[in-house]
């Protein structure tokens, strides 16, 4: 039986978990049953840079990070719920792949 697999990626964790909740109130009120969402690892861009902008006195560093969440849903390939998770309005901050697997 074909199915589906939703591959959701964000910095921004609740923008991200509107979305699943979204996902699964769709999947719910059509009678679908869904698996996930399944956390996947955490991604954690670190980057380092000096302060000082010319290299002398104190060696003081600015350090930042930004994290990546992400998150995977598996639901079977129904053409009615798949059309209305693909007409939700989805924020900028969040990227959303839509995967058909056998």
């Amino acid at each position: 039986m074909a199915h589906t697999r939703i591959k959701l990626a964000s910095i921004n964790i609740g923008k991200l978990n509107e979305i699943i909740e979204a996902v699964k109130d769709i999947a719910s009120k059509s009678g679908v049953v869904i698996r996930g969402p399944i956390p996947l690892p955490t991604k954690k861009l670190k980057v380092t840079t000096r302060k000082s902008p010319c290299g002398d006195g104190k060696a003081s560093f600015d350090r930042y990070e930004m994290r990546v969440h992400k998150r995977l849903i598996d639901l079977p390939a129904d053409e009615r719920v798949l059309h209305s998770i693909m007409r939700l309005p989805i924020p900028k901050e969040v990227n959303v792949e839509i995967e058909m697997l056998e």
